[in-house]
């Protein structure tokens, strides 16, 4: 605290210190030519006018010393006044620069140099939290524009196909079910995008609490590759897993659950049809390491680092009826780094690698 106090009165500490010996030098000269005038004069009466007597001359002396030291003070206090009026009208002026976006950098006097520091550091603030300001703006329209644009899509074919049975009483009993089976789906499909919307939601909100357990990892990726082998067949695709039969791992088996699941549908849906799905788990000394592996279309830089953001989709031109919402992997990550654990993805021509890293052994809480 005393230190942070003395850096912040350094510049008036240094103010009044000149002034202080300035005053003092000044006082000392005028005291000084007082005495050597006094002597001066004395030594030209008694030589010059030696009949001549001033009474009061040494008075009239020092009044005379008096009057210019006062006019000595007078006109340092003015120089110390105006040197701070000079400072305050310059931190004006900057503050008056901290929005502006013409200035990348604010200089001031060098005797101004920490509180330069400070005030473009405010300025760096300032800007980064107005941009942080539009980019959530900017997220919040996106999120309006995906649920209309996502949403809308099911909700037309529900309505459409309603409307149908409505209007067409004679429909036959085939056609008819076939609507139906239609309606439900979309409309399956349609819970399914608004469940997506509010688990991202919910695990972007701060007070999540995991429930730890100790689960055999190995038997968890079993169990996944299990229940996504109907799906698998479709495309021609297989799944091999690679992991020791024991690796076990302290962690929210549900939450792990649902970030593994989502990186094999990810496989599954942009992955080439008829091949094969890798997935590796092995421990290190104080690290768990799960990789999916699949071939598909390479992925850029760009889409790499996009890739884990809610609503992004690598392969744009992929509709809502086979891709999510574009929340599986920004839901995976967000479990991960709630373990206190990391995802990456990294793209070798047309082997794309998801890696997520979890501690081995985690405290509960």
């Amino acid at each position: 605290m005393g230190s942070g106090k003395d850096k912040e009165n350094r510049l008036l500490f240094t103010l009044f210190k000149d002034y202080i010996l300035q005053c003092l030098a000044w006082t000392a000269g005028i005291g000084v030519a007082g005495l050597l005038l006094s002597y001066g004069i004395q030594w030209l009466i008694h030589r010059y006018v030696p009949n001549l007597y001033l009474t009061y001359r040494t008075l009239y002396l020092a009044m005379v010393m008096l009057v210019v030291w006062v006019f000595c003070m007078m006109w340092l206090t003015y120089r110390l006044l105006k040197r701070v009026m000079a400072y305050v009208d310059e931190l004006q002026n900057a503050a008056t620069l901290l929005f502006d976006k013409d200035v990348d950098y604010i200089r001031l006097s060098p005797e101004l140099g920490e509180i330069s520091v400070k005030i473009n550091s405010l300025k760096q603030e300032a800007e980064k939290n107005e941009r942080l300001a539009r980019e959530t703006e900017q997220r919040k329209n996106d999120l309006i524009m995906y649920l209309a644009h996502d949403l809308k899509t099911p909700l037309s074919s529900v309505i459409g196909y309603l409307n149908l049975l409505r209007d067409e009483p004679q429909i036959s009993g085939e056609l008819r079910e076939k609507y139906v089976n239609i309606s439900l789906d979309k409309a399956q499909r349609l819970e399914d995008l608004i469940n997506e919307f509010f688990e991202i939601t919910r695990f972007q909100l701060s007070g999540i609490t995991l429930q730890y357990s100790r689960i055999n990892l190995t038997r968890l990726l079993e169990q996944l590759a299990f229940e996504f082998a109907p799906m698998l067949r479709e495309r021609g695709q297989t799944c091999q897993i690679e992991a020791p039969s024991d690796l076990m791992i302290d962690c929210d088996g549900e939450k792990m659950q649902r970030v593994f699941g989502n990186l094999l549908r990810n496989a599954w849906i942009y992955g080439y049809e008829n091949t094969g799905i890798q997935i590796r788990a092995f421990s290190g000394e104080q690290q768990v390491t799960v990789e999916f592996s699949n071939r598909g279309d390479h992925l850029s830089k760009e889409k790499l680092d996009r890739i884990f953001d809610p609503f992004y989709r690598a392969d744009a031109a992929r509709g809502t009826s086979e891709g999510g919402a574009g929340l599986g992997l920004a839901i995976a990550k967000q479990i991960v780094e709630l373990h206190g654990g990391s995802v990456f993805a990294e793209s070798e021509g047309d082997r794309i690698t998801f890696q997520v890293i979890l501690p081995y052994i985690i405290g509960k809480s």
